[in-house]
């Protein structure tokens, strides 16, 4: 194990401070209303793009954060590399989709008052239910922020080729298990996570799966491309 130098210091703080706090928020979804509801459900929270979304936000700084003890095992390093090109485009892409649909369409995105449309979750989940700021933030702003500044200040711009044929791949995968995962469950709950994908037919949710899985590919893209 390698000591730190007073100048990653930062960098390792700043990891595990961000470590702390998706863990707080994940840890968290066990005290909402709706926690018994969700863990009946086949996927139980694993349904939502989100919390795919926060563990492999977790996992990658995860990595990070022992490769900074590790320093000379290059595999860590790998690994870390290659989260990062489908983690962070992937929080990006949560946290402007679903800050933009709470402020402007909450219904959504949020569970459907039960008196104004059939497409109902049970009655013994509150309509429209939103969960602490605290939670929400740790959840749907930490993994986007805490990815983006570790990008920016600590890790470097990725070679052209691994940008292009990398991250294409890593996206494809990733948005092909997602709509695989969540169309599998919602045939066993009868009814998806979010109620914009309830209440869409089946060939607009492939054109929402591939519409997010280009838009996480484009994301990566533009964001390398700014790196300084």
């Amino acid at each position: 194990m390698a000591s730190l130098n007073p100048s990653r210091i930062w960098q390792t703080t700043a990891r595990a401070i961000a470590l702390a706090i998706m863990t707080y928020g994940f840890a968290s979804l066990t005290t909402l209303p709706a926690d018994e509801w969700i863990k009946l459900q086949k996927g139980g929270h694993y349904q939502f793009l989100t919390i795919q979304g926060v563990v492999v936000a977790w996992l990658t700084m995860a990595v990070a954060l022992v490769a900074d003890f590790l320093p000379s095992l290059i595999l860590l390093k790998a690994m870390k590399r290659a989260l990062f090109m489908i983690a962070m485009p992937l929080a990006v892409l949560i946290t402007s989709v679903y800050w933009t649909l709470l402020a402007f369409t909450p219904h959504l995105i949020l569970t459907p008052d039960p008196a104004t449309t059939v497409l109902t979750f049970p009655s013994t989940v509150p309509s429209c239910q939103r969960i602490p700021l605290r939670i929400d933030l740790a959840l749907h702003a930490t993994p986007a922020i805490s990815l983006l500044s570790d990008f920016v200040l600590f890790e470097r711009k990725y070679p052209k080729s691994q940008a292009r044929y990398g991250a294409t791949i890593m996206a494809a995968i990733a948005g092909l298990w997602y709509a695989c995962w969540v169309e599998n469950c919602a045939q066993y709950n009868g009814v998806f996570p979010y109620p914009f994908l309830t209440q869409s037919p089946f060939t607009v949710r492939i054109t929402i799966y591939a519409g997010a899985s280009t838009l996480v590919l484009v994301s990566f893209w533009m964001l390398n491309a700014l790196h300084p």
